[in-house]
Order: structure tokens, then C-alpha cells, then sequence
């Protein structure tokens, strides 16, 4: 499965109970450092010899524990040749390792009531479990068996590549998925993060063992990974867990890889892509590119999204859907890499119907661009990314995820209270000066629905990119 990217948590350790601040990947191997101790939770960081990161989050009062495997390892990071390899390899090494089939994988995560799966997005692969506490000791050991020990075998592969294919054909028949891809290539166009995680029937067609192998060889390296686990746990015991199952490759004084940074090369400019589809309604995305993680005003994007398009008292959803009866479903959303970003707003309806909608839309946009939010959207805003935040942190698979996606793209840890602070700090000010910035940009467009040609597109879609 295929996974969209969201943005992480931020770059600053616990004030409660904390260490000195030091990133992940600049901690000496071999030591342990307390990033958390709190009434709530108990978040403690290992960096092990051979680099790969282990960080635990324990969660009183829970029975149950997810671990996950985090490899900084995604699309963008194929080669042309071999687009889609990261996804397809995350499909290959549940089939089968040095000590176990791939139906003894499924048996045993069966036997416990548990979960074991993975997804790939474009700048990580994620594999993991969830179990109940009791169990951890095979969780840790049926994940780390399947990301370090796979037999990558040649029938696998065949087998695999049907059911890639098979997955590439459920995305063509879902109008959502294939638009968010449309999108991405019209925003950004020629480079890696514009590519299709899943890659493209013609290069998983071709792909080879030994591609995948290699693929799978040189970039699976402990400097790449981070180990989270959430729940009813003990940092100790994750630790000796470890250790027992990895042994001989704990070796050395290798670093992690630092996250990524940067930014990103894009030499196209925003463009409209149509993709022609037999739907009964019409399918829109149109945004601009925004910020990237690393950009301390992060969390005023996020409430400016929620402001705009996040829920039922956003200004999208009052003035497409309440007010006009134009849309059963619009929402706006945002996206953050390590390089770069982006803003999108997406709307379904009768395909009679999508130039109207473009152009309310476009209206809202460019209203919000010179006027900004009213104190109450903002408020309302921040309240809606508070709520929903720590209402998700109630599963400890979301909290694996929260600290896994923090140390691999951050090396740092931001606690829940942190983030809090930093959600109430944004204010009215910070949003409208940061919407006149974003809303200022060239604006990308997809479409998926029954127009033979770009022409057949309602003008307003051609006016926005324009």
C-alpha cells in the first residue's frame, strides 16, 4: 500500500525531564538519552553501534504495543529505470526470509490477534506491528526478520509482480488516488516527488530480481533506520530485544544518516493535467507548492489549511458545499518533504458543474490571499489541529508513528505539549502574511473525469494555471 505523505513533528526535545539536547543522528553510539518523563509518557532514545536509532515511548496504562521499522527509503529515491522499486520491494519481503515462509509469517501474526504490514511513501518505507504487550517479543522479531532477512526470491518476484500490477490497476479505478498522482506531476513535473510511489505498469513490468535485490541490498542500511515502539513497554526491554534478535550487525561506529534537507531542483513550472476517465463525476486538485518541513512557519500552515478547507466551518466547505450545493466533498490539504511542499484543494462534482466550482474555488483563494481569516476561522483552526491531534495520540500505533516519523525526518523529538504551545502561538497575522506569500504562487491543476481533451476542460481550470 502506498502511503501520502503529511508532515512530521518538529525539531525540539522535551523541556520535562529531558537530556541535553542533541540530535539523533549526532548522539555517540552506545548511549541512551531521555527525551521525555512525564506523567503521560516516557520517551527515551538509543543510538546502537552500526547506526540505526532505537526510540520507545512508554505508554501507562495501555495493553498493547506497536513497533515499526522506519527506512528513510522512498520513490524519490529510484532511479527512472526502476520506479516503483521501493513499493514493490515492500511487497517482496513479506514473502518469505532465511527462517520463515510467507504463510508462516501470516500464521504467527495470526496466532496473537495481532497486525503486520508496511507501507512505502515517497520518502520512507515503514514496517511494522501491532500486538498486544504480552506478544512484543514476536512482533520485534517477525518485523525485523522481514526487513533484514528476506529471501528475495526469483518465483517472488513473479508472484509479486502480479499483484503490483493488480494494485496499479485498483489506484487507475479509484478517481481520488490516480487525481492525487495527476496532481503531483502537474505541480511537480520532471522530479522524483512528482512520480507515482507505485511506479508504472511498464516499469514494474520490466523491473528484474536483480534490480530489486540490489535496490534492496545497497539502501536497507542500518544508518537509514529508526526502530519506534509505543505502548506498554520498557526502553530496557526493547533494547536487550534487540539485541538478541540483530546481534552481529551491532557492530561498528557507523553514523546515522542525517534527514534529509535541501531544496528541491524544480525547473518546470505548475501546469494543468488531464487525465480522461469514465466517471460520473469530476475530479479536481488544484494548489501551489508550499513549504517544506524543515520551515519553522509549518504550523502555521497547518492552521491556514484547517482555516481553509479542514472541516465543516472552513471557508471551502461553507462556500462550495453550504452555500452554493455545488460539492458533496471538498477539503483542502497539505504535504510536506524535506526539499519542499505543497497546498491543495481538492473537489468532486458533476462534471457539468466543475467550471462553477473552479471559479468559487479560485475565488476563495484569492480572497483569503488579500484578506486573510477572521480571528474566529483562526481560532476555530487551532482548535480543530489540537483536537485531532491528541484524540489520534489515544492509539499507540499512532504514537509509534509520531515518534518514528519525527526521529527519521527530524533526528529530534517534539513532545505533545510542545506542540500544543506551538499550535496556540500561531497568530492571525502569521496566517494572512503566510497565505498572501503561498496563494501568490502559480497554481497546478489535475482532472480526472470524461473529457476527451485539455480543451473539453471548463475555462476556469486553464485560467488558474495560467
Amino acid at each position: 500500500m502506498s502511503e501520502r505523505s503529511t508532515a512530521a513533528a518538529s525539531a525540539l526535545l522535551s523541556a520535562r525531564g529531558r537530556s541535553a539536547k542533541v540530535q539523533g543522528h549526532l548522539q555517540k553510539p552506545g548511549t541512551t538519552l531521555t527525551l521525555e518523563n512525564s506523567a503521560d509518557a516516557v520517551v527515551k532514545r538509543t543510538l546502537l553501534p552500526g547506526g540505526m536509532r532505537v526510540i520507545t515511548e512508554q505508554v501507562p496504562g495501555v495493553r498493547s504495543a506497536s513497533v515499526g521499522i522506519w527506512v528513510q527509503v522512498g520513490s524519490r529515491d529510484e532511479p527512472n529505470a526502476v520506479a516503483g522499486a521501493a513499493h514493490y520491494l515492500e511487497h517482496l519481503l513479506f514473502k518469505g526470509t532465511a527462517k520463515r515462509t510467507a504463510a508462516q509469517i501470516a500464521e504467527e501474526i495470526d496466532a496473537v490477534g495481532g497486525e503486520l504490514n508496511a507501507f512505502t511513501a515517497k520518502e520512507h518505507t515503514c514496517y511494522y506491528a501491532h500486538v498486544l504487550d504480552e506478544d512484543l517479543p514476536l512482533a520485534m522479531d517477525l518485523v525485523a526478520d522481514v526487513v533484514f532477512d528476506a529471501r528475495c526470491a526469483e518465483s517472488d518476484v513473479e508472484t509479486e509482480r502480479g499483484v503490483v500490477l493488480e494494485e496499479i490497476a485498483m489506484r487507475d479505478d479509484d478517481p481520488e488516488d490516480l487525481l492525487h498522482d495527476a496532481f503531483c506531476s502537474a505541480l511537480l513535473a520532471d522530479h522524483p516527488l512528482g512520480r507515482p510511489v507505485l511506479g508504472t505498469e511498464q516499469s514494474i513490468t520490466d523491473m528484474s530480481r536483480s534490480a530489486l535485490n540490489g535496490f534492496y541490498r545497497r539502501r536497507y542500511t542500518m544508518p537509514k533506520m529508526v526502530l519506534a515502539v509505543a505502548g506498554n513497554v520498557s526502553h530496557t526491554q526493547v533494547l536487550a530485544l534487540v539485541r538478541k534478535g540483530l546481534r552481529d550487525r551491532l557492530t561498528g561506529e557507523k553514523t546515522p544518516v542525517a534527514p534529509r534537507a535541501g531544496r528541491a531542483r524544480l525547473s518546470s513550472a505548475p501546469r494543468l493535467v488531464l487525465h480522461t476517465d469514465d466517471t460520473e463525476q469530476a475530479h479536481m486538485m488544484l494548489g501551489v507548492r508550499a513549504l517544506d518541513r524543515h520551515d519553522d512557519r509549518r504550523f502555521t500552515l497547518s492552521v491556514l489549511n484547517a482555516a481553509l478547507g479542514g472541516g465543516m466551518s472552513s471557508r471551502l466547505f461553507q462556500e462550495v458545499r453550504e452555500r452554493r450545493g455545488l460539492a458533496y466533498q471538498v477539503y483542502s490539504s497539505v504535504a510536506s518533504y524535506a526539499d519542499t511542499g505543497h497546498l491543495s484543494v481538492y473537489a468532486g462534482c458533476q462534471p457539468d458543474r466543475l467550471g462553477q466550482v473552479a471559479g468559487v474555488v479560485r475565488d476563495v483563494l484569492r480572497q483569503v490571499a488579500r484578506d486573510g481569516f477572521t480571528d474566529a476561522e483562526v481560532a476555530r483552526g487551532k482548535g480543530q489541529l489540537r483536537g485531532g491531534m491528541v484524540l489520534g495520540l489515544e492509539d499507540v500505533s499512532s504514537r509509534m508513528s509520531r515518534i518514528g516519523k519525527s526521529e527519521l525526518a527530524y533526528a529530534d523529538y517534539l513532545s505533545v505539549e510542545q506542540t500544543l504551545e506551538r499550535i496556540a502561538a500561531v497568530t492571525v497575522e502569521d496566517v494572512t502574511k503566510l497565505a498572501r506569500e503561498l496563494l501568490a504562487r502559480p497554481l497546478a491543476a489535475a482532472v480526472v473525469g470524461p473529457y476527451a481533451h485539455a480543451d473539453d476542460v471548463p475555462v476556469e481550470l486553464h485560467e488558474v494555471t495560467k
